[in-house]
């Protein structure tokens, strides 16, 4: 069954990582970013809130890359983007891909549009078709081969990568207009999270990843 809402756009990418505080410095310093929101527990980065930002969350070490291959942000002029990069860069069919603080794997890609906002995710799971399909279900849009939402979209890659109960990867978010639409019963929801400025509905989706479904409160203020 199809999930009663329509999402709007792919909000964040959510980590659990090792290194928050030099993963933070690492996006902002070099990749256009800033913190937008800031907790004991989490960092919310990114060029703006209402465009594609990274959630960091604390976790112990080690994490493993699991299904997350990569985050592609998308920039306007590549190969200056590039040259801004302190680490290894390799370039590959348009994709110039590094390795960010805490293993966090990072790409940029040319694309119009704010620099350094979120162009796509590649996950690597073991039934790529059968992914897609329930993604598709869980609000994403079959588009060339990707699924999408407005202009981000989900690449799904055949892999098998095991996490051994570390992820990198928390969440994939979905922006939509009333999160409390899926509360009916209807879908199985694992967690229903009610903060200041959003209030979320969390599921289950392909082999185990995360889907949050966010909606941005009245006078969402994050900047």
């Amino acid at each position: 069954m199809t999930i009663p809402v329509r999402p709007t756009s792919l909000d964040h990418v959510a980590l659990w990582v090792a290194e928050r505080p030099a993963l933070a410095a690492f996006v902002c310093e070099h990749l256009g970013m800033h913190v937008i929101e800031e907790t004991d527990s989490f960092t919310l980065v990114g060029v703006d809130a209402k465009l594609g930002k990274l959630t960091l969350f604390d976790a112990e070490p080690p994490r493993e890359r699991g299904a997350l291959e990569r985050i592609a942000l998308r920039v306007n002029d590549l190969d200056s983007a590039v040259a801004r990069v302190p680490v290894p860069v390799g370039r590959d069919d348009g994709v110039a891909a590094f390795e960010a603080p805490a293993g966090v794997p990072l790409a940029l890609v040319a694309g119009s549009g704010r620099d350094y906002d979120v162009d796509h995710v590649v996950l690597a799971l073991r039934e790529p078709e059968a992914a897609r399909s329930e993604l598709e279900r869980l609000g994403f849009e079959r588009r060339d081969g990707v699924v999408a939402v407005a202009d981000r979209h989900v690449r799904v890659e055949t892999g098998e990568r095991v996490d051994a109960g570390r992820p990198l990867l928390n969440h994939l978010a979905l922006l939509v207009d009333d999160a409390r639409a899926l509360e009916t019963g209807e879908v199985d929801v694992e967690e229903v999270k009610d903060a200041q400025n959003t209030y979320a509905v969390f599921v289950r989706g392909p082999e185990g990843v995360r889907i949050e479904y966010v909606e941005h409160k009245p006078g969402f203020a994050l900047v």
